[in-house]
Order: C-alpha cells, then sequence, then structure tokens
C-alpha cells in the first residue's frame, strides 16, 4: 500500500505523475535543485525538498539526498519518471535497504538490459531476432575498426550504457570510423560514466519500433501494442505515434509477443518499453525486425500509448509496485484511434538545433480539449537553463484517423506562443505536414533527407510580420503617452489620437531583423493607427491592442498575432513561429566598426572536449573546428567558409560561457 509518494524527477514527468498520484488520493512529495526552488513540479507537490545545486550530478542524482528526503517526508515509495535514476539498478536496491517501495523494475531486470551487448546475448538465448554486430568485451579502437569492416559498412557504433541517441555515431566509411569512434565514447563517457561501445549493421531503410510492455508480481505479462519513433534527429526522438502507420495485425502479434519474452526472459515487473529496428525497405514484414534494447522505465512519448488505449500508465505503474495485478488482461485491451505526439523543445533548427537558454519570458500553449493534450513542467517566467533537457512541452493530437490526429496537433502548434527563447515549434509544424510523414512512409533518416524543406533558414520576416511589429510598438507608445495624465481624465493630454489642425500625425519606425532593416511609414488617426510597408496596408484599431495579442487588418484580412514587448525588442508570434525585432538605438556604436576579426563563437555555456585547430591552419567551410558538451550533447562547431585560423582561445577540458569566442579567424582580404 503506497500512501506517500516521492517524485525523484523534475518538468514535465514530475507534473504528470503528481496528477495522477493526486486523483488517486495519495500525498506527493517533490525534490528540487536550487535552480529549480520556483519550478511548477515544486508549486504541485504537497510537499518539496531541496536536494543539492543546480547541476544534475549534485542533486537530482545524489541517491543519498533523495532517500534523505524521502526519510524526512515519511514516503513509503519513490517514482523516478525517466532519466536521472530511473534506470539504475544500485538506487533500486538502495530503495528496497531504506524499506521503500521502488516504482520500476527488479534491480537484476535494470542490469540485464541496462547494457546493450549482454541485454543483445540475453534476448538471443529467448528467441528474440536481433542486429548483426560486434557485442564483445574488447574495446581496442584498431579491433573495432576491423570489426566493423567485417561487419560491412555503414555500420552504427553505440554506447554499451544509456540511450537517447547519446553515444550514437552512424559511421559510413572506414576514413570515418576512428573520428566518430573517439566522439561516441567522449560523449557516453559524459553521459553514462561508461565509454564502451557495441558495433552494428545499418539498417538501410530504418523504421523504430517499440513496444509498451507492462508485468506484475503475479506472472502477468501483456503488451499496450506499438509507437512508431522514426522520425528522429541524432538519434533523438522528435515525433512519437500510435500505431505505427503501415502495421498488420499479423506483425502487431509477431511484435507484441516478442517483446513479452523479452520481458519474461529478464523477470520483468512495472512499464518497460522494448525497441525494435524494422527494415522497411519493402515495407514491414514480420521476418525484418530486430531487437535494439529495452528501456526499463516510463517513456517519454508514453501518452500516445495512453490516448489510443484509455490507460493510465502511471497509475498501472502504482498499482503494480503495490503488488496488485495488472488492471486487464491482452484480451481485454483495444487500438481506439490514432495518436501523434511531439517534442517542444527549446532549440534554435536555424542554428543547427542548438539548445537555447534564457527566461521564458511568454509561454502560451493551447487549452487541452477533445483529442488535445497537453504535458508540460513549465510557464511564463521560468528559466530554461543550461543544466536539463531543454524539453518545454509535449503536445498529443488523437483523432478516429491518423489524418485527424495529425490535423488537431496541427492545430494546437499553431497556437504555441514563446518568447524568450527560440523553439522548434514551426519545424514540428512542417516535419507532421511534409507530404512524406503525411504517407507514413518516413523512416529514422527522414529529417536528415528533406532537412531543407524542413529548416529552409532564417530568411527575412514577410513584411506582414513587420507591419505587425510597427503597429504593436506605436500602440505600446500610445499607451505610455496616455499614462501621463492618469490624475485628469479630461486632460486634452491623454488624447492620444493623432487628429491635428492641419491634418494626422505620422512617423516613420525602423525596425531591425537580424542584419537587415525596415522603415515602416505610420499614421495616427483618432481611434486607429495605419501602418504601410511596400505593398502590404494594414490598420488597427485602439481596442484592438490588448498588450500580449493583437489583432490587425492587413490588406483586407484580420490576422491576430501573440506579441511581447521588453525595452527595445518586439517578438510578433503567429503559427508557431516567432519573428524578433529590435528598435534600433542610434547611440549605439555598430559592432562592425570596432574592427573585431570574425571567428567561432560558443553558442551556450559548455565543456570543451576537443580542439581540431591550431594557428596558422587553412580550414575549408564545414571543417569541425571545436567539439563543445553542452545539454548532455556534444555538439560540433564547424567552419562556416574556407578561413584561416588566426588563434585558438580554448582547450580540451575548459568550460566556457555562452558567447566567448574559441577560435580566431585572418581578417579575408578585399
Amino acid at each position: 500500500m503506497i500512501s506517500t509518494l516521492l517524485i525523484a524527477n523534475r518538468g514535465e514527468i514530475a507534473c504528470r505523475v503528481i496528477e495522477t498520484a493526486r486523483a488517486n488520493g495519495l500525498r506527493t512529495v517533490a525534490v528540487f535543485s536550487q535552480a529549480d526552488a520556483t519550478a511548477r513540479h515544486v508549486e504541485m507537490a504537497d510537499e518539496a525538498h531541496l536536494v543539492g545545486p543546480a547541476p544534475a550530478a549534485d542533486s537530482y542524482l545524489r541517491q543519498d539526498a533523495i532517500l534523505a528526503a524521502a526519510k524526512a517526508s515519511g514516503a513509503d515509495a519513490i517514482h523516478p519518471g525517466y532519466g536521472f535514476l530511473s534506470e539504475n539498478a544500485e538506487f533500486a536496491e538502495a530503495c528496497a535497504e531504506a524499506g521503500l517501495i521502488f516504482v520500476g523494475p527488479p534491480a537484476d531486470a535494470i542490469r540485464a538490459m541496462g547494457l546493450k551487448d549482454r541485454a543483445k546475448a540475453l534476448m538471443q538465448q529467448a528467441s528474440v531476432p536481433v542486429v548483426p554486430g560486434y557485442h564483445g568485451d574488447n574495446q581496442d579502437a584498431a579491433f573495432l575498426a576491423g570489426q566493423a569492416e567485417q561487419i560491412g559498412y555503414p555500420v552504427l557504433i553505440k554506447a554499451v550504457a544509456g540511450g537517447g541517441g547519446k553515444g550514437m555515431r552512424r559511421v559510413d566509411a572506414a576514413s570515418e570510423f576512428d573520428k566518430a569512434l573517439a566522439s561516441a565514447m567522449r560523449e557516453a563517457k559524459a553521459a553514462f560514466g561508461d565509454d564502451r561501445v557495441l558495433i552494428e549493421k545499418f539498417v538501410a531503410s530504418p523504421r523504430h519500433i517499440e513496444v509498451q510492455v507492462f508485468a506484475d508480481a503475479h506472472g502477468n505479462v501483456v503488451h499496450l501494442f506499438e509507437r512508431d519513433c522514426s522520425v528522429q534527429r541524432r538519434h533523438q526522438k522528435v515525433v512519437e505515434e500510435a500505431p505505427a502507420p503501415g502495421m498488420t495485425d499479423d506483425m502487431r502479434a509477431a511484435m507484441g509477443k516478442a517483446a513479452c519474452e523479452a520481458a519474461r526472459a529478464i523477470g520483468y515487473r512495472g512499464a518497460g518499453t522494448v525497441e525494435f529496428i524494422a527494415d522497411a525497405s519493402d515495407g514491414l514484414r514480420m521476418d525484418r525486425f530486430y531487437f535494439m534494447e529495452m528501456n526499463t522505465r516510463l517513456q517519454v512519448e508514453h501518452p500516445v500509448t495512453e490516448m489510443i488505449t484509455g490507460q493510465d500508465l502511471v497509475d498501472w505503474q502504482l498499482r503494480v509496485a503495490a503488488g496488485e495485478p495488472l488492471p486487464l488482461a491482452q484480451d481485454d485491451l483495444e487500438i481506439s484511434g490514432h495518436a501523434v505526439e511531439v517534442r517542444l523543445y527549446a532549440e534554435d533548427p536555424n542554428k543547427q538545433f542548438f539548445p537555447s537558454t534564457g527566461t521564458l519570458k511568454k509561454f502560451r500553449i493551447p487549452q487541452e480539449e477533445e483529442g488535445v493534450r497537453i504535458d508540460s513542467g513549465v510557464r511564463t517566467g521560468d528559466e530554461i537553463s543550461i543544466y536539463y533537457d531543454p524539453m518545454i512541452a509535449k503536445l498529443i493530437g488523437w483523432g478516429e484517423t491518423r489524418d485527424a490526429a495529425r490535423a488537431r496537433l496541427d492545430g494546437a502548434l499553431r497556437q504555441v506562443e514563446v518568447a524568450g527563447v527560440a523553439t522548434n515549434a514551426a519545424f514540428l509544424r512542417a516535419v507532421i505536414n511534409h507530404r512524406v510523414f503525411a504517407s507514413g512512409e518516413m523512416d529514422t533518416g527522414f529529417i536528415e533527407a528533406h532537412l531543407a524543406e524542413l529548416v529552409p533558414g532564417t530568411g527575412a520576416a514577410r513584411e506582414s510580420h513587420v507591419v505587425l511589429a510597427a503597429l504593436a510598438v506605436a500602440h505600446h507608445r500610445l499607451q505610455m503617452a496616455s499614462r501621463g495624465s492618469a490624475s485628469d481624465p479630461y486632460s486634452p493630454w491623454n488624447d492620444t489620437g493623432g487628429w491635428r489642425l492641419f491634418g494626422t500625425a505620422g512617423e516613420t519606425i525602423t525596425l531591425g531583423e537580424g542584419g537587415d532593416t525596415h522603415q515602416v511609414a505610420l499614421i495616427y488617426g483618432r481611434d486607429r493607427v495605419d501602418a504601410s510597408l511596400g505593398e502590404i496596408h494594414a490598420h488597427m484599431m485602439m481596442q484592438g491592442w490588448g498588450g500580449v495579442e493583437m489583432r490587425a487588418t492587413v490588406n483586407g484580412a484580420l490576422m491576430k498575432a501573440g506579441v511581447h514587448m521588453e525595452d527595445r525588442a518586439i517578438s510578433i508570434m503567429r503559427d508557431g513561429a516567432t519573428w524578433q525585432f529590435t528598435i534600433p538605438d542610434p547611440l549605439d556604436v555598430d559592432a562592425a566598426d570596432t574592427g573585431l576579426t570574425g571567428g567561432v563563437v560558443a553558442p551556450m555555456t559548455g565543456k570543451v572536449t576537443q580542439v581540431w585547430v591550431k594557428a596558422g591552419d587553412r580550414v575549408q567551410r564545414g571543417a569541425p573546428l571545436v567539439a563543445l558538451e553542452a545539454m548532455k550533447m556534444e555538439h560540433t562547431l564547424s567552419a562556416p567558409g574556407d578561413v584561416t585560423v588566426a588563434d585558438v582561445l580554448a582547450a580540451a577540458g575548459d568550460q566556457v560561457e555562452g558567447g566567448v569566442t574559441l577560435v580566431v579567424f585572418e581578417p579575408q582580404d578585399g
């Protein structure tokens, strides 16, 4: 029996677990780092305990601090969420030793699946198909290169421990192997404390299909059907859906059976996900799916399974952990409709998807309604820091058909308004509306193959968005002016209309956008402001400004947009995208006149893990310069053009701040 549940996690998954625990009448306890003192999950819980400084290694990964919080709060169970300690066998054992229920599988099951090489050996013994490859202990670089040659390129280097795409590299030729191996090992060591890898054959047209399994302590094992997670970037999932497009009943039954056998083989208990890679070069076939790994926890994408089955998987976890049998048998489970989930990240697709840190100055997401679900752990004013995963929300659409689910999800994404950090909302819309995704025939190479269409580049904002920004500035100025005589509502100085004795007032406002400037003509009338830019003519009534949202008529069409203004910066938000403008300060000195030479700067705070160049090197566009580890991933900073290196200002192992110059280039002639 569980009465008080401690959630050893943060963000949206902590909020998600708290919701179900509260619905079950449980008392909830949150833990938090110093960076999360005012986080949403802390506010939601009945009680909260500080477990350390901002870095995860000093807080959310500190087993002693988590267990101390459980003892102090009187918790009798711990839910680990996903990530952090969720797949840590030692932590599961420590919970048991402390007399606490660990809401997850037994430690032995975690260990069995925690190392990919041993897991694959176990699966072969259980007659579960596996991908051909080398899963042994020899980690000598030359030996591994020889194994890759025997397997045949392309191959996939994968970290033995962990998952989430970390420590994973595709290698297409022998000449690329050594560099890819070193990078994968560094990333694996940083993420999991274990740099061992295995080598596998890369499947030509891979579909990533996983099966949700559940097992109890009474010998019952069921699967709750499959999820397709093929749309990935750098081996990290971007879009997940259920059921998998093109899945036949026979293949679903075969994959479900294999997944349940995998769970039985290790004496599993609780929620787990068995991941398969399917060769879809000839469509989905029963003889062409292979075991990849088993995640011994609840998955990020579990909501799509909940939406097609009508089941609450966290509720199932709590019941199984309390010793109850599974709520339903296999024959009682049915698929209803289709669900698609996207992960909304604070990242900039136009800057190689680098994470975007800062304050959420505006965070507006759609309200949940029929067929739309939102899971989030942040609010306006929260900080997106360098210390944790930059996912800020999950949006899920459900419909009777896949197209209906896509349409609902697209409608939800159009309503996303975020200022303060960049997001991938517009990119996600491009993905789910792309013709290949709409056909259901995508594989794991989909994003890479169509990146130019999905991320067309920053480009200039459409003139209509520039005009909206100018109207927002004009109305803001009028509002500020009207506050000057608030003590006398009848003062003529409160009339901010544009009427004048000899005509209306007008001005030209200059807006900056990246390196471009736009000049918009404004005319102030008694109850409206008009704006013109090229062929665009717009106006907004005085009552059309709400401070955070505006309504304006642009070339005869009514347009709505989200607005955020701060100092000399304006953000216009429409259809999930954000356009940022500035009002140039005439007193500012143009940085271009300071004589600074070009170079590469750190896009965010992180640790330099590798430097490939030295002063005097002549490199070509795209050549790797520096590797930077940030937000659990290693990012390669490349040459923006053919340049000569003048100086290198960082070395491997250096911790650097965002915006700091790492490599300086010689000035270009001419």
